[in-house]
């Protein structure tokens, strides 16, 4: 599997999305936001950030650069793709995910180890990953809020759609484990074909249990196990 990390102005934790991939072996490249060159076989990667300095709203230009067309022929041609904290703001953004991202309930940008409970084995991303046992990993983020509309999430939860839930280090997704008020403690969706995934923790700062965990890591193994050995394939049932 390679990995193409697509870079907006205002990005910055694209080095880390390279270094992290890089020690599960996946081997990965930096892709400029004004590119559109994405091969079949790679996992793209919309990483943390601020896009465009987050004017307007967060992700809400970075939706219109040239990269994102590509990036959505991409997903509808089966391929994967994983937008982290500022990605998922693009991917809701650019309506590849439902719902939106809101100011954090505290109005603070909330820097902190969260746990996350997965919430759905549809997913190349998430299949191989235990429901059992949290993960532990960092957001960084002051508009990570989750919200849809009722109907939108009695969907979400009917379809197996809800990767991850904010819980704490028990599994139980109490309000004290919440800690940016998403409704119905949501951390991460998935598309309805499972190969786009969006979420505010940052699995590629828990990349090395020498910095202080490397859960993160799980997503990406949980990716190279996918019965067909590549970037694509996306929904396990």
């Amino acid at each position: 599997m390679r990995a193409a990390v697509v870079v907006f102005p205002g990005t910055w934790s694209d080095r880390d999305c390279v270094h992290a991939l890089g020690t599960v072996g996946i081997e990965s490249r930096r892709l400029w936001h004004r590119e559109t060159r994405i091969e079949p076989d790679e996992l793209v990667v919309l990483p943390g950030g601020f896009s465009y300095g987050d004017y307007l709203r967060c992700g809400a230009i970075a939706r219109f650069s040239p990269v994102m067309a590509a990036v959505r022929r991409h997903a509808d041609a089966g391929g994967l793709v994983i937008g982290i904290c500022n990605g998922f703001q693009v991917l809701c953004e650019a309506g590849m995910l439902p719902g939106a991202l809101m100011c954090n309930d505290s109005l603070l940008f909330r820097c902190q180890e969260v746990h996350l409970r997965p919430g759905s084995a549809r997913s190349s991303f998430t299949r191989e990953l235990d429901p059992e046992r949290p993960l532990r990993m960092p957001i960084s983020h002051g508009e990570g809020n989750y919200y849809a509309d009722r109907s939108t999430l009695d969907r979400l939860e009917a379809e197996e759609r809800i990767a991850f839930r904010y819980v704490d280090a028990g599994g139980r997704a109490t309000r004290e484990a919440n800690p940016n008020g998403s409704l119905r403690n949501i951390a991460g969706v998935l598309n309805e074909a499972g190969n786009v995934l969006g979420m505010m923790p940052h699995p590629e700062r828990a990349c090395e249990a020498l910095l202080g965990g490397d859960d993160g890591n799980a997503i990406w193994r949980s990716l190279l196990a996918a019965p067909t050995g590549r970037a694509t394939g996306a929904a396990v049932s």
